[in-house]
């Protein structure tokens, strides 16, 4: 019998990160989702929260406080601008066009389009944990933007692009975050 692995380690570094989207979450089902987008050149990927507290007061003193989880939150910043990923965050569309040498790409947002539901996963490099060979992968099953994505340029330096967004459990299994510490390093599933 194996003993098992500790359940604490430092976290070091993020090496990758990749966004699916939601496509189907049924009640009671198994939700569903689009081929994983790679995140180019991932630098952080921030994790916080909000905590409801109600207290009950009485006879002039505390009696009791109660707390829940209200609301789960994601801050990412890459390097890299993809507009495919942008058009799976965004609900847009990101078309290619051309023969070379007059090929583009073009990332599109109209009016009607809405803003859809994604699964983001990231993860340490191998032996960012305290275990040889190791990883930790953050998911977060069913986000949505809170705020359009920071894009642009900047004035002689390199534009990083960052996004914020809210995590909800899916409606399918209850599922809102985790943590998953491998033994042994897992790259992020492609498909």
């Amino acid at each position: 019998m194996s003993t098992p692995i500790s359940p604490v380690t430092k976290v070091y570094s993020v090496q990758d990160a990749k966004i699916s989207q939601l496509t189907s979450d049924p009640d009671g089902g198994t939700p569903v989702y689009g081929t994983p987008i790679d995140v180019p050149g991932i630098q952080t990927l921030e994790i916080g929260g909000d905590i409801e507290t109600k207290k009950l007061r009485g006879d002039n003193r505390a009696l009791a406080s109660n707390s829940v989880v209200s609301g789960i939150t994601v801050k990412v910043e890459h390097a890299k601008l993809s507009l495919t990923a942008l058009a799976a965050i965004t609900g847009g569309s990101s078309t290619n066009s051309g023969t070379s040498p007059a090929q583009k790409t073009v990332y599109s947002l109209g009016a009607d389009d809405t803003l859809p539901a994604f699964k983001l996963e990231g993860v340490t490099p191998a032996n960012g944990v305290d275990i040889i060979g190791g990883d930790l992968h953050w998911v977060l099953y069913c986000c949505t933007l809170s705020k359009f994505p920071e894009l642009g340029f900047a004035d002689e330096d390199y534009r990083i692009v960052s996004f914020e967004a809210d995590a909800n459990p899916l409606i399918s299994t209850g599922q809102w975050i985790d943590a998953v510490l491998n033994e042994t390093a897992v790259t992020i599933p492609s498909t």
